[in-house]
């Protein structure tokens, strides 16, 4: 029997796969060209998401197979996936393939590269309709500023289920998040130990949006 309402574990879930060590080799490589970044970011955002959904609730609804009818399930909630702009675009259309009926709320975010603070210049979401479940991707997690903010716009939206997806974070920016917002669940591909004097994740990808986007100038 399909369970309708599967345990809700919080959590850090760095997931260890042999295809995620394959395809993020491949992504930090500095000599990887931006159709295969993208491509790599796309496999990887998939098996992150395959993971991150593992809790979702379903409920049972009768298939008829051209044998016989059976038993399947169908998602219960209201699922929003929610990109981080720009570089979480590139996450997106993975994520839609796997859930199709997911309503995807932008949020966007920039690093002012002053301060290294999250600056917010974009947020559309609907007062009074906030989704079930968010799905809140970006390439990157590294001091945790933008996914703090990101956070705090979905906590205020009322969603009561945040999932995190980040193909590289660093230590200290799981930490940060992890200490504010210790109910929601954070999936990432790799964990990695530092970030440089300017606050990029090392060894880390470079930058995430200017590779996916082909902006490196």
């Amino acid at each position: 029997m399909l369970s309708k309402s599967p345990e809700i574990t919080a959590g850090v879930f760095e997931v260890d796969h042999p295809l995620i060590e394959c395809h993020l080799s491949a992504l930090r490589s500095v000599n990887t060209t931006p159709l295969s970044f993208r491509s790599h970011v796309r496999r990887l955002a998939t098996l992150l998401a395959y993971e991150a959904t593992r809790d979702l609730a379903v409920e049972p609804t009768p298939v008829t197979t051209p044998l016989a009818e059976t038993e399947g399930g169908k998602l219960t909630n209201r699922i929003g996936l929610i990109p981080i702009l720009r570089a979480g675009l590139g996450m997106v259309d993975p994520v839609l393939d796997l859930i199709p009926t997911a309503e995807v709320w932008h949020l966007g975010l920039y690093r002012d590269e002053d301060t290294a603070q999250p600056v917010e210049y974009y947020s559309k979401l609907p007062p009074g309709r906030p989704v079930d479940v968010a799905l809140v991707v970006d390439p990157m997690l590294a001091t945790g500023g933008s996914m703090l903010a990101a956070l705090e716009t979905l906590e205020k939206w009322g969603v009561k289920q945040l999932k995190l997806l980040s193909i590289i974070a660093s230590a200290e920016g799981i930490e940060i998040v992890e200490k504010a917002y210790p109910q929601a669940q954070i999936y990432v591909c790799k964990i990695d130990p530092v970030l440089n004097d300017v606050k990029y994740i090392v060894p880390g990808l470079g930058d995430a949006g200017d590779r996916i986007f082909n902006t490196l100038g």
